[in-house]
């Protein structure tokens, strides 16, 4: 990181290819540090009712998403004390609260038809169930579990066979709202750039992913440079740069149908594209008229307006929750930090001091903290300030840290890294105490963005 000016400066002459494609998934969820700090919980395997094998077993997804959560530490099956049962009502109640976990999942799949698996399960919550005794009432005619307080969610559900992942991720979201009281986010996804020299001449490539890396599709490849994916609010569109025609320039793609648009080819940067909480504008970065500066442009009437007006570069756009600000980059004082504009009155406040440079901000969804990239002693790492307080927490010790990006529950930062000499992605809770390493297999990967609530 020889500078911090954003990589979308670069310029280069490119082709691009459009295509839609299910791809292998490349990223494999390493959790580092942070496991022995969560809570304990258990999943046993659902009991599977069909001919042949289980199709994918449920379980080992849910099992997955809580242990990557950073919440959760879920027990190992060799330490459950029954795995072949599939309601509450099975469950020897006194063996399951001397394991010391705080709640159970157990559940069942049963197949109902040629591409028809009805699945059931119930969440057990052990330290309600030692004063209820533990009985239960059965499904009401919604398919919600009619329970006593130990109980606290089931669900019965008709998937089909290519659901199966998918309704897992689900039962994680219901589960992790259940025990938190925080909205689960393992059904969202991730759009990343990656760089392959093998793929060459189309070596860039733009892709989305299920959060833990399955279901990878590739969005564009490209000859050249494509940068800063930013998620529409409804989490069908992304905003990215890219370098296809000489010059940096914005575009607007649908996931689902692939058409894409220029939105800004405007001489100098075009660059740092971040969508509006209501989906109506974007916020950017533009050298059109001299200086770097950032503006918004009405996506409907295609109206841009000039937020800042300053000779020191100012860039890096995102959006406060509420719509009514914008946090940015700026080194008006001297060195790269962090500052934020009122939309209604252009007022402009310096947020960050601490450190030499504080840059690539974003407020977290709840708006009480701002994310960034923070160096300090010449080390670049992941960084959260309270907003209220100014006080910060330096989260990463990983090297070169760029590109946070929160998930939509407040609950985690995926960002970009290097580790072994190679770019990759990496995550951190947001109190620091859990790590992830999410490696490629092959080439670099960078430039995460997380998907809202899909």
């Amino acid at each position: 990181m020889n500078s911090w000016i954003p990589r979308f400066v670069q310029a280069a002459l490119a082709m691009v290819l459009l295509v839609s494609m299910p791809a292998r998934a490349t990223l494999e969820i390493v959790i580092t540090e942070g496991v022995n700090a969560a809570r304990p919980v258990a999943v046993v395997p659902f009991v599977w009712e069909g001919p042949g094998p289980m199709p994918e077993q449920i379980s080992d997804v849910v099992t997955s998403d809580l242990a990557r959560s950073g919440s959760f530490n879920p027990l190992p099956v060799t330490q459950l004390p029954q795995t072949a049962i599939s309601n509450e009502a099975q469950m020897d109640l006194e063996a399951w609260v001397n394991t010391g976990a705080e709640a159970v999942v157990v559940g069942k799949v049963s197949q109902q038809g040629a591409d028809q698996f009805k699945v059931v399960f119930e969440l057990v919550d052990l330290i309600r169930a030692q004063a209820t005794g533990g009985d239960t009432q059965g499904f009401d005619g919604n398919g919600l579990v009619k329970t006593n307080d130990h109980i606290i969610e089931g669900r019965e559900t008709v998937i089909s066979k290519a659901q199966f992942r998918q309704y897992g991720h689900r039962i994680s979201d219901l589960v992790y709202e259940a025990l938190t009281g925080v909205k689960g986010a393992f059904l969202t996804k991730i759009a990343y750039v990656t760089v392959d020299e093998s793929a060459a001449p189309f070596k860039f490539q733009l892709r989305v992913a299920d959060y833990d890396g399955y279901n990878e599709t590739v969005l564009l490849r490209s000859r050249e440079p494509l940068m800063s994916p930013s998620w529409s609010p409804d989490g069908r569109k992304l905003a990215y740069v890219s370098f296809e025609n000489r010059r940096s320039e914005i575009y607007v793609q649908d996931l689902y149908t692939q058409q894409r648009e220029r939105v800004t080819s405007f001489a100098g940067i075009n660059g740092s594209p971040s969508w509006s909480p209501d989906g109506k504008q974007l916020a950017m970065t533009l050298s059109k008229d001299g200086s770097s500066e950032i503006y918004t442009l009405d996506l409907a009437t295609r109206a841009l307006k000039r937020i800042t007006n300053h000779y020191a570069i100012d860039t890096e756009p995102t959006w406060a929750p509420d719509g009514k600000s914008l946090v940015f980059t700026s080194e008006r004082g001297g060195r790269p930090q962090i500052y934020r504009v009122y939309l209604d009155s252009g007022r402009i406040q310096r947020l960050t001091f601490q450190g030499e440079w504080n840059l690539g901000g974003s407020m977290t969804p709840d708006g009480r903290y701002l994310v960034m990239v923070n160096r300090t002693n010449g080390k670049f790492n992941i960084a959260r300030m309270e907003l209220s307080t100014g006080y910060m927490d330096v989260l990463t010790e990983t090297y070169l840290d760029e590109s946070p990006s929160v998930a939509p529950n407040g609950s985690m930062i995926i960002y970009g890294t290097t580790h072994n000499g190679r770019q990759v992605l990496a995550a951190v809770s947001m109190d620091g105490r859990f790590k992830a390493r999410l490696p490629v297999q092959v080439g670099n990967v960078k430039a995460p963005a997380w998907s809202p609530f899909l």
